[in-house]
């Protein structure tokens, strides 16, 4: 008989996790022919989600509980689980019901009848968000596609299934700002798309405001490719062609007089600030490079668990 852990990370979810637990449990009470376990991981929630699933995995032996010590984000929560699961397969899902755990038995079919080693799941419709937040997440899957060496399927979140080769792997990965959705594609292996409707949010606010979003974004991007460098090295380059071309015009004027220009103030703004802008935008990408390789140096740990409970 094979084992399915669902890995749910949870931050600030007490008006929902109640109603996250309950649908995950009657899911997989009609779930036959696989042992289950679900895995919440707290976040380091500053709400009552703590105390709540503390409560859950007293009454229900087959949770597991991982409490971080403080906040660290929503990808080493993930992280955490699948450092955890020993099951044969694992269920990546959020705990704010937008993915919803009812469609769990439908990737258990996928990956049986596919044997598939990744079923990842592409967002057909997204309720609940605004056209903002929609329009930011197709230009940033396309963009990333774009500028990435490696292809990532669009319209896609952590809400996948994954099997133990693939967390096998995953475990074998290091460093520490991990952009999980970006790793399980790029292992390579069976992988295979699921199409759903996503629902809004039961109940709270999202954990994922602009800010965290752009931080987000520029961790995937950073740590999948080094195009942004050469975009920086190319647009130096530019910079420096066009200085010299109007270097060799303002010459060429002055001697044959077909300019007039003057000790004026006005070309001297644009070149300082055309050539400025160019080294401060080199300098900037640059320098989050750097802030990557200073962070891994450290070697700090990923997340630190305070505390467990059924593990």
């Amino acid at each position: 008989m094979q084992s399915v852990s669902i890995i749910v990370p949870c931050y600030n979810e007490e008006a929902v996790i109640h109603e996250s637990y309950s649908r995950l449990k009657r899911v997989l009470d009609g779930i036959t022919g696989y042992s289950t376990e679900i895995i919440f991981i707290n976040d380091g929630s500053k709400d009552r989600t703590a105390e709540m699933l503390s409560a859950i995995a007293e009454q229900d032996k087959q949770v597991k509980v991982l409490h971080f010590s403080r906040n660290f984000g929503h990808q080493p929560a993930v992280t955490a689980g699948i450092h955890r699961c020993q099951s044969d397969l694992a269920v990546i899902i959020d705990a704010d019901l937008q993915d919803p755990p009812e469609l769990i038995p439908e990737l258990l079919a996928v990956q049986q009848r596919e044997q598939a080693n990744v079923v990842y799941c592409v967002r057909e419709k997204r309720k609940g968000e605004s056209f903002f937040k929609k329009l930011t997440a197709r230009v940033f899957y396309r963009s990333m596609n774009y500028l990435s060496e490696v292809k990532f399927p669009v319209d896609t979140g952590d809400f996948r299934l994954i099997d133990r080769a693939v967390m096998n792997e995953f475990c074998k990965f290091k460093e520490k700002g991990k952009y999980i959705r970006g790793i399980i594609s790029w292992v390579g292996f069976k992988q295979v798309p699921f199409y759903y409707k996503r629902d809004a949010r039961f109940a709270g606010e999202t954990k994922y405001p602009l800010r965290k979003m752009l931080n987000f974004a520029s961790t995937a991007l950073l740590y999948f490719s080094t195009k942004p460098l050469k975009l920086s090295t190319s647009l130096g380059f530019i910079a420096v062609l066009l200085g010299i071309v109007y270097a060799i015009w303002t010459v060429l004027g002055k001697l044959m007089g077909f300019t007039h220009a003057i000790s004026g103030w006005s070309s001297i703004i644009i070149l300082v600030v055309f050539f400025g802008g160019v080294q401060l935008l080199t300098i900037g990408v640059l320098g989050q490079y750097i802030g990557i390789l200073f962070d891994e140096v450290k070697d700090r740990p990923e997340y630190i668990i305070e505390k467990s409970e059924n593990c």
